[in-house]
C-alpha cells in the first residue's frame, strides 16, 4: 500500500517589475513610486527551475496587481488566472510631504520597519496584512485539500506572512524561498 500524496502549496514570487525601486527620492516622491509600483508589469521570464516546480499543479492562483497576472501568464498558468486583492502585496506605508532625499533603497528599508512597529500612514498596517495573510493561507488550504497543490503567483512579504501561517497550521517547509524575483517556496501537509 502505498502513502497518501502530501497536499502541497507552492508559494511564487513575482517576476521583475518594469518599474525599478531606485534612485534618490523626496518624501514627496514616495507616493508617485507607490502608484506607479501598482500597475507595473513585468520585464523578465521565469527560470526554468521555477516552471518546473509548477509540474502538475492542480490551481494557479495570483494576485490581482499586473506583475503578479503578468507573471502567471509567463508561467503558462492560462491567459486568465484566477486573480485576487487578497494576495495582494502588503501595502507599504509612505509620507506624502517632506523634503528630506534619501536612495530609494534606504526608504524602503526604513518604511518596512516603521511598518513593522506600527506606522500605517497611507498603507496597511502590519497588523491587517497579517489578518490578510491568515484569510489567504486558508483559502490556498482549502483548495489544497480540494485539487492536491496549489500556486500562488504573489509578493515578497505577503507570501512570507502567509508561509508563516501555512507553519503554524502545521504545513512543512520543504523548500525554503529565497528573496528574488520568480522565488518559491514549497509546503507540504499528510
Amino acid at each position: 500500500m502505498t502513502a497518501p500524496t502530501p497536499a502541497r502549496i507552492v508559494l511564487l514570487r513575482h517576476g521583475r517589475p518594469s518599474v525599478a525601486l531606485t534612485g534618490i527620492l523626496r518624501a514627496t516622491d514616495l507616493a508617485r513610486l507607490a502608484d506607479a509600483y501598482r500597475v507595473a508589469g513585468i520585464v523578465d521570464a521565469p527560470p526554468p527551475t521555477t516552471r518546473a516546480v509548477l509540474k502538475d499543479i492542480g490551481m494557479a492562483l495570483c494576485s490581482d496587481l499586473p506583475r503578479s497576472r503578468q507573471s502567471a501568464q509567463a508561467l503558462g498558468l492560462g491567459e486568465n488566472p484566477v486573480a485576487d486583492a487578497l494576495f495582494g502585496e502588503a501595502q507599504l506605508p509612505h509620507f506624502r510631504h517632506g523634503r528630506i532625499r534619501l536612495p530609494a533603497a534606504v526608504w524602503l528599508t526604513v518604511l518596512r520597519l516603521l511598518w513593522l512597529a506600527g506606522f500605517s500612514r497611507n498603507g496597511e498596517s502590519y497588523a491587517a496584512a497579517k489578518r490578510r495573510a491568515r484569510s489567504a493561507a486558508q483559502r490556498l488550504i482549502d483548495l489544497a485539500r480540494i485539487h492536491g497543490s496549489v500556486a500562488l503567483v504573489g509578493h515578497g512579504v505577503m507570501n512570507h506572512l502567509i508561509g508563516r501561517e501555512l507553519r503554524a497550521q502545521g504545513w512543512r517547509c520543504s523548500l525554503r524561498p529565497g528573496k528574488d524575483y520568480w522565488a518559491y517556496a514549497v509546503y507540504e501537509v499528510n
